[in-house]
């Protein structure tokens, strides 16, 4: 039992490190676990489980390379390496409809992005930093995509009263 536990704890110089570890890795699922409703309550593709994977994967790569004993380049090429990693995933998520003309998926693709960031945040410390982020993001998802969609059907009864020879009485 004692080998299993050594195992276990190996990499982890005392209990207040392996703390810290805990603490890092619960903080970047609920934060990933913010945007992800947000956008599952959206109807997007991305939703709460790509979302706490993607937070939580980033800040386990950070974390496994500062314990390691990388030095900070080495932890900031880890970083760089994610955030390519991350655009690769995506990209996938952004689909160009050619009869459409259309793009969709940006948003989501940047949900992602950001969501890595935050992961790298947390996993480097930084806390405050990741949760005043998680709050913007979720306000720019939320509150932002209200407003455009506000826009986005006012724009379109426009277009269909013109379209059908109705005018506005009041301009």
């Amino acid at each position: 039992m004692e080998i299993i536990w050594s195992e276990l704890t190996s990499g982890f110089p005392d209990t207040k490190q392996l703390i810290h570890v805990l603490i890092r890795l619960v903080a970047s699922i609920v934060l990933g676990a913010v945007i992800g409703l947000q956008r599952e309550r959206a109807g997007k593709a991305a939703g709460l489980r790509t979302h706490i994977l993607v937070s939580s994967g980033t800040t386990l790569f950070v974390l496994a390379a500062a314990g390691s004993g990388m030095s900070s380049d080495g932890v900031s090429r880890v970083v760089q390496g994610l955030a390519t990693g991350i655009g690769f995933l995506g990209a996938g998520a952004i689909l160009k409809l050619e009869r459409e003309r259309a793009i969709l998926g940006l948003t989501t693709s940047a949900g992602i992005w950001m969501t890595a960031a935050i992961g790298v945040a947390v996993g480097l410390g930084g806390l405050g930093l990741a949760l005043m982020s998680t709050v913007m993001a979720w306000i720019v998802l939320a509150v932002l995509g209200r407003l455009e969609l506000n826009i986005e059907i006012k724009q379109a009864v426009k277009e269909d009263m013109e379209n059908t020879g109705i005018r506005e009485k009041n301009k």
